[in-house]
């Protein structure tokens, strides 16, 4: 599918047909047939991370180019994994960001497990909980049980995989989950709203979901959009290493590679919320504008405030 990348102006923009064309541009239609895979357009290495010492995977979304030449603006969105180990250090540098408000997806049983944001004076925490589908109570569980067979049972023979694209089906199919990616969208495209973080536990699944969306709808091209997506499994590699590990040497697990599946993101979880998008809707243009309730003005906004 050929996608057009001509520039448009301001007023085509705010127009019905313009943003229209936008959405052409920005969101090209989910196919119900198999296409070749999108290669990345950014190398992960120019992917701009946020050092700190108590989250691993927290990044600037800007940076990347648009369909029309343009790019994505530094400092205005950020995402990350969650901040509740922030070492005061790490405080600090998020204060240098000039944040207004950090949004939490995780639910509450990850909050009391992980411990609330540590966040900088004047920044408003916001929590905006999207169903796990039930993963990290899974999680602690099969842990918990110390007992390689339980856990066989519980997360082997593709079973861990498998219930993975069911929590990415529910991104698409529930519709509080809905609801609270759409409200963080359009915070986003608030005129002259300040920068912004969102995160959940590992910064790599509802964090990579509303990620992907909001690159492909200000026009980032669909291979960079999903090597942004993809880009957790290098930030996230070592830590997670050290957690199977620590799992291993603590007797908790025999065979924490069990737990892969969960600590990674992958082409077919992505993958399965974008067939519920084709099931339910069609395109992502309806998924976004139906699903989410996001207007055209709004998603000109989005484009308006982030690429320049």
């Amino acid at each position: 599918m050929s996608l057009p990348r001509r520039a448009l102006s301001r007023r085509a923009l705010l127009s019905t047909a313009g943003a229209t064309a936008l959405l052409a541009v920005a969101a090209p239609p989910v196919l119900a047939s198999p296409r070749p895979r999108p290669r990345p357009r950014i190398a992960t290495s120019a992917i701009r991370q946020i050092p700190l010492q108590g989250a691993v995977n927290v990044r600037d979304l800007g940076g990347y180019g648009t369909y029309d030449g343009e790019r994505v603006r530094y400092g205005l969105v950020y995402r990350g994994d969650h901040l509740g180990k922030l070492t005061d250090a790490d405080v600090a540098t998020l204060g240098g960001l000039g944040l207004s408000r950090v949004v939490d997806f995780r639910i509450p049983l990850e909050v009391q497990y992980d411990g609330a944001d540590r966040l900088p004076a004047g920044v408003a925490a916001v929590s905006r909980s999207v169903t796990d589908n039930g993963l990290y109570g899974r999680l602690l569980a099969a842990i918990g049980s110390r007992d390689p067979v339980r856990q066989e049972e519980m997360l082997g023979g593709g079973r861990a995989a498998a219930f993975m694209t069911e929590v990415y089906r529910t991104f698409v199919t529930d519709a509080d989950n809905r609801a609270r990616f759409g409200a963080t969208l359009r915070e986003l495209a608030a005129p002259g709203a300040a920068p912004q973080l969102y995160h959940c536990t590992s910064g790599k699944d509802r964090t990579g979901w509303a990620s992907w969306l909001l690159l492909m709808l200000v026009g980032v091209p669909e291979g960079a959009a999903t090597e942004d997506y993809l880009a957790s499994n290098t930030f996230r590699a070592a830590y997670d290493a050290r957690v199977r590990e620590g799992l291993k040497q603590g007797g908790l697990m025999q065979n924490p590679d069990l737990i892969i599946p969960l600590q990674e993101v992958r082409q077919e979880y992505l993958d399965a919320a974008l067939a519920e998008v084709q099931a339910g809707y069609g395109t992502l243009f309806r998924y976004v504008t139906e699903g989410l309730g996001l207007d055209l003005r709004t998603l000109v906004g989005l484009r308006d405030r982030l690429v320049g």
